[in-house]
């Protein structure tokens, strides 16, 4: 017996609607989630976003797929038990409701109605009758009476599918989240959960990926991404799960004819389409056709959205130029992208790995105000001088051109990433070439900002840094500083050796890790009264070295001496910024892009989901339903014809100003159908 009683208290539970509104909710909190974070992305970039701590928190709630976690599932599948028995114990009782007219209805319960009204008609009982069924019938009222001994009872309704728009809604919810079980990747779930199936790394060749590793083609539910270069084709696509991948092999195979990609003024992509060929896997029929945004495809049970495009194998042509002290050679170095060039000279036991490029980029150019990238710092050098721009206040979106970027490997297999722009970028009213750098994907990228020198090149910078970092000339260039910074009347041996002594220790402790080897000097050997003073001569010291480094880069290619103006004074200022941030640019080589041959590639993304019929029917119900909830209204209304008096009761399931109106408007009705002589009562 006690298990008996049990059963209908967990039913009771299970239908009831405070459990649903409590399913919805948590439903909806998880929506919100997976709605405002961006699913299903790589986890460098999770990792990256949301740093080490909350990083691995939010990978445990498995926010970063929410819709195919197991805790979503399972309130989708306990939303559709409780919907279902919800729909199974009121449904049959609002079906019997439906039907039935209330013609039992007792007189003293019609006398309790709000809205009622009597009448004392000339007109026989009969007549009256035949009479008021008439009237019902005009007002789309169905009608029933019954003989009592007392009278006759008509009672009628108008309305009764209003409540079949509860069913509806109620089996929409059942639908819906039966189409999201449909499509949450179970059986994919079940295999991982039993080891028939594992993620492996991304980055693999297709050919290396193991077979535990890929899903058949007759896999009945997935999304996933199709990676097609210009005249090549693919049959399968990558599903990225948690911080891995599987590939699922497509009953097709995608031939990429060409990719089209129209811009905005600004360089902002306005239009890409894909221009494809689908060949059935099964029968080798083919079909040519175009996919672009908001215009899907579906080809064997497989809908293709155009997602995104990437690049698809450029050939790129690098000048290396060299980072090492005292040394101003540039490599020829050439690859495509996806592929690692060994760098073939001793100096550089480096792998360049070359991992995108992008033939525009629109970025925010507006002039704002310029800060510096060292911070105050030791010794307040840092005060003086900084080669990154940042802190836009205003948005100037244009097109800067195209950038590359690369890992470039050391013979430990420690590696470290760039992204480098191929033209210069306005800032200021100067030119700038810029390279970004992280040791790792978690990291942003911090930029170095090379000058271009008047003729609009880099070589007047690297030669300033050859001539600055190198032991040889430290001597020759101190020494030149020293007589140029001396006037005959102040010049006298001991002077000049003195500044000469000064001026090579400045380029010595600036040739270590530039502005920090300067700025920890002086917090060193100095007291900190003595420590702002110091540092502005000691910073006049280098500015003199760099315009001597400069006159002698220039003297060596025959070029006439720089003119000491504004622009050459900037030129030099960034100059020493840029040698000081190349210390720790971690690498001994800056590649710079001087050409290309692009090969464009259009990720689609390919989609099976049993489930979307489901969720459309679903939908179309819950539509049905909403209106038959709003817009229908149930009425019941009642006539007793009696001898002496007949008495009208109405009522409705939804009270409004509108119902009053109505029934004023039907109790005036009834009088004229009962005769024009009948006292209202």
């Amino acid at each position: 017996m006690a298990q008996k009683s049990r059963i209908p208290a967990w039913f009771e539970l299970l239908s009831s609607m405070r459990f649903a509104i409590s399913l919805l909710t948590m439903l909806a909190i998880a929506s919100v989630i997976g709605t405002v974070l961006r699913q299903n992305e790589p986890y460098n970039s999770y990792l990256n976003q949301f740093g080490q701590f909350w990083f691995p928190v939010f990978e445990a709630l498995g926010l970063y797929s929410v819709y195919n976690t197991g805790w979503f599932l399972v309130i989708l599948a306990f939303l559709v038990l409780s919907t279902s028995a919800c729909i199974v114990r009121q449904a049959p009782q609002m079906l019997r409701e439906m039907r039935t007219f209330r013609e039992h209805a007792r007189e003293t319960s019609l006398r309790q109605f709000a809205h009622r009204q009597t009448y004392a008609s000339p007109l026989p009982r009969a007549r009256q009758q035949e009479q008021v069924l008439a009237w019902l019938a005009a007002q789309r009222y169905q009608a029933r009476t019954m003989a009592r001994e007392d009278g006759v009872l008509v009672a009628a309704k108008r309305g009764a599918a209003q409540r079949l728009g509860y069913i509806f809604a109620h089996s929409a919810i059942v639908l819906v989240c039966l189409g999201g079980l449909l499509d949450g990747n179970l059986p994919l779930k079940l295999q991982m959960l039993l080891g028939d199936k594992e993620i492996t790394q991304p980055g693999q060749l297709i050919a290396d990926i193991p077979a535990r590793s890929r899903l058949g083609a007759d896999n009945w539910s997935f999304r996933g991404n199709v990676f097609v270069p210009e005249g090549k084709a693919s049959s399968s696509a990558v599903l990225n799960v948690r911080d891995g991948m599987l590939l699922q092999e497509l009953p097709f195979t995608v031939s990429l004819k060409k990719f089209h990609i129209d811009h905005y003024t600004t360089g902002a992509p306005k239009r890409f389409a894909s221009d494809i060929i689908l060949t059935d896997g099964a029968t080798g029929q083919s079909r040519e056709t175009t996919i672009e945004v908001n215009k899907p495809v579906e080809f064997a049970g497989v809908t293709l959205y155009q997602a995104s495009f990437d690049d698809g194998g450029s050939r790129l042509r690098l000048a290396a130029r060299s980072l090492l002290p005292g040394t101003r050679e540039t490599l020829a170095v050439e690859g495509e992208v996806g592929e690692s060039v060994r760098l073939g000279n001793p100096r550089y036991d480096h792998t360049l790995e070359l991992t995108g490029f992008r033939s525009t980029n629109v970025e925010n150019v507006g002039a704002g105000r310029r800060e510096d990238s060292v911070p105050g710092g030791p010794g307040g050098l840092g005060t003086f001088m900084g080669s990154a721009a940042k802190g836009r206040d205003d948005k100037n979106l244009r097109n800067v051109g195209p950038s590359f970027q690369y890992k470039l490997r050391d013979a430990a297999g420690q590696a470290r990433e760039y992204s480098n722009y191929m033209l210069p970028v306005e800032q200021e009213g100067r030119w700038y070439l810029f390279s970004g750098m992280r040791a790792s994907p978690s990291e942003p990228f911090r930029y170095l900002r090379l000058p271009m020198d008047p003729d609009g090149r880099p070589d007047g910078f690297f030669a300033m840094r050859e001539i600055m970092t190198d032991p040889a000339r430290r001597q020759a260039l101190a020494t030149r500083f020293a007589r140029s910074a001396l006037s005959a009347e102040t010049r006298t041996a001991a002077i000049e050796s003195r500044l000469t002594e000064t001026a090579a220790r400045t380029l010595e402790l600036f040739a270590d890790r530039g502005l920090e080897s300067l700025s920890r000097f002086i917090d060193d050997k100095l007291p900190e009264s003595e420590r702002q003073r110091a540092a502005e001569a000691i910073f006049r010291v280098l500015q003199g070295l760099s315009w001597q480094a400069w006159t002698m880069a220039r003297e060596g290619t025959g070029q006439p001496a720089p003119q000491p103006d504004e622009n050459g004074t900037a030129f030099v200022q960034d100059a020493i910024s840029a040698i000081s941030d190349s210390f720790h640019y971690g690498a001994p080589l800056f590649f710079q892009l001087t050409g290309f041959d692009e090969v464009r590639a259009s990720v689609l993304q390919v989609t099976r989901s049993p489930g979307k019929p489901i969720v459309y029917l679903g939908s179309a119900l819950l539509v049905l339903g909403v209106f038959a909830l709003l817009y229908i209204r149930e009425r019941r209304l009642f006539v007793l014809i009696k001898d002496d008096e007949t008495l009208l009761a109405m009522a409705s399931n939804r009270k409004s100003l509108d119902f009053e109106e109505e029934f004023r408007r039907r109790a005036d009705e009834l009088g004229a159908v009962l005769g024009e002589a009948a006292a209202a009562r």
